[in-house]
């Protein structure tokens, strides 16, 4: 497969778990897009979901004019700094819909982000919550859901909160550190 099979392959994916995931978002709680890049998930979600609050959290914003999100919902700095301020502000279980894609080409730094994140996306998810992620999560309160959003195995993965958050707030101020 050529890079830009792969290219159009994982885009395919991410918007096709974009448009399932928003029919089943619920109508209360804010949605989250964890890294802005160019800004084309965020204008696809903006567009499914007209009158959600979207939070945008980048480290070094650049995306294109016309997708950026308004300055109140654009939370720029390493995220491991800004969502635990987050989650003091809106509190536990704010999120009815997070999505993230942050990772890099090295799988083991995407490894270590990803069991990083995974107790403050837990801890954000409302019970009902989806998380999709470019990445795999292990979060002791969500199943894994990937298989319901039609993409193949291992290409998008799903998640959705099940029950309640073991993380407690002093584990989210470490995490924070």
């Amino acid at each position: 497969m050529t890079r830009l099979d792969s290219a159009i392959r994982r885009l395919t994916a991410q918007r096709d778990s974009l448009d399932w995931a928003t029919q089943l978002t619920a109508p209360e709680g804010v949605v989250l897009e964890l890294g802005l890049g160019n800004g084309r998930t965020y204008d696809h979600l903006r567009t499914r979901l007209p009158r959600r609050e979207i939070y945008v959290f980048e480290r070094s914003p650049a995306a294109h004019p016309d997708c950026m999100p308004p300055d109140p919902y654009l939370i720029v700095g390493d995220i491991f700094e800004t969502l635990p301020v987050f989650i003091e502000r809106f509190g536990p279980g704010a999120a009815a819909l997070i999505h993230t894609d942050i990772g890099t080409g090295d799988e083991e730094a995407n490894r270590k982000l990803a069991l990083r994140l995974a107790p403050l996306l837990e801890a954000l998810l409302q019970p009902g919550g989806i998380l999709l992620a470019d990445r795999a999560f292990a979060m002791p309160s969500c199943a894994d859901i990937s298989s319901e959003t039609g993409i193949a195995e291992g290409r998008y993965f799903a998640y959705r909160r099940t029950g309640e958050s073991p993380v407690s707030r002093s584990r989210l101020e470490a995490i924070g550190r």
